[in-house]
């Protein structure tokens, strides 16, 4: 398998573009959104639904490179405000779900208002995880029930991010993932479309967060909420006398979305751990510091080696990423390297930006810089789209080809 990591014309144009627009839209309101916890960014939001979606380079751009342009846009939005990028009017990670696991007509029913221009910003979201579900997708107990042409779901979700503005504004929506039969397990599995506003989805309040805090991250209870027959992604097919065997893809047809989620999370971080590394190089430039790539091994100086590891942590977290993104490209199963990227990249942002705030010493942890905060926005990135530990795990399992039961 050959690939090119050299940028098409494309992806360089979208690259300048986004960079662009995280400097002259994202930084100048970072830490302002950083202090107001659960405020609207609405400067932000206003400005992105109007223009920034619409401008730049499209996705669509370039042969065969529109997901490397999504993972692009990622690191470079993230490189001007990790908790700004997750608050944009998209259809986000719930847009990932219908676009992995939905029929044509539910593509175009939930995901064409946010291509359409005019209107009032929404958001997309998708709601997984529970108080006693967490890393085990499995064991959710919120539950789907067939009542003649409607599903109804009964459960309380949180971690749910952009679920604020997915699950109250009207246009947006939320996937709940739901079982239909916990006697099938994992195969009981099931993702269900839930416009906002339905009655019976409520949302029960917003996570205080050590970081990405421009982001809405909430919780949602459903009770008694019915939604119509065909809001099961995949199929409106259903056998009555086993719910469970709807003819969807099931549990693999919502894990689906993580193949195409985890890379765009893994330039996330890639982006933040930029913007930290970035920061320092000009720091130490300011301060008459020059890292001497050049220099036999034995005269390299403590700070030099350190520059030197942060940049090749970062360098091999992106063509990591952008190995998956391209495989996603060209129809290749991806599993594997997606949630390698994810795992190399979390581990990576984490290390690069608390070494930053350490070699800047006092001023580092201080809030006179910006240093700080992307030590405190980079930890997600080791926790969400599946832990370290999760996606650790699976890349063991697809490389020794062991099924979950025999590798936990």
């Amino acid at each position: 398998m050959t690939i090119s990591f050299e940028p098409t014309e494309a992806s360089k144009a979208a690259r300048e573009h986004y960079r662009k627009v995280a400097e002259e839209q994202m930084r100048p309101v970072s830490r302002k959104y950083d202090d107001e916890e659960h405020t609207l960014p609405k400067e932000w939001v206003d400005w992105f639904w109007q223009e920034g979606r619409h401008g730049g380079p499209r996705p669509t751009d370039g042969p065969g490179d529109g997901f490397i342009q999504v993972c692009i846009q990622a690191e470079e939005l993230c490189w001007g405000d990790a908790g700004l990028y997750l608050r944009m009017p998209t259809p986000a990670l719930g847009g990932s779900a219908v676009s992995a696991a939905g029929t044509a007509e539910q593509k175009k029913k939930f995901l064409s208002p946010f291509r359409e221009k005019g209107g009032h910003p929404i958001w997309g979201a998708m709601a997984i995880t529970e108080p006693q579900a967490g890393s085990d997708s499995a064991a959710i107990e919120t539950t789907a029930e067939l009542d003649g042409d409607e599903w109804v779901l009964n459960g309380t979700k949180i971690f749910c991010t952009a679920g604020e503005g997915a699950s109250t504004v009207e246009g947006g929506f939320v996937v709940v993932w739901a079982t239909v039969d916990k006697s099938a397990g994992r195969g009981g599995i099931k993702s269900f479309v839930v416009p906002a506003g339905t009655p019976g989805m409520e949302l029960v309040g917003t996570e205080h967060k050590l970081g990405i805090r421009a982001s809405d991250t909430a919780t949602l209870r459903l009770e008694n909420c019915r939604v119509p027959q065909d809001h099961l992604l995949g199929s409106s097919a259903v056998k009555k006398k086993d719910p469970s065997k709807t003819g969807d893809k099931g549990f693999k047809g919502a894990m689906a979305t993580f193949d195409a989620s985890r890379p765009i999370v893994a330039a996330m971080a890639v982006g933040v751990g930029r913007a930290a590394l970035d920061f320092l190089l000009e720091e130490l430039e300011r301060q008459g510091v020059r890292v001497r790539y050049d220099a036999p091994p034995a005269e390299v100086t403590a700070l030099e080696r350190d520059v030197m590891e942060m940049e090749a942590e970062l360098q091999a977290a992106r063509l990591l990423t952008w190995r998956a993104a391209w495989m996603m490209n060209h129809g290749k199963p991806n599993n594997l390297e997606a949630s390698m990227c994810k795992a190399k990249a979390g581990l990576a942002v984490t290390k690069i930006t608390q070494k930053a705030v350490e070699l800047l010493g006092p001023l580092g942890y201080s809030k006179k810089l910006m240093v700080e905060k992307w030590m405190r926005d980079a930890k997600i990135n080791d926790i969400y789209e599946g832990t370290q530990q999760i996606n650790q795990l699976i890349v063991a399992r697809r490389i020794l080809d062991y099924p979950s039961a025999m590798l936990r």
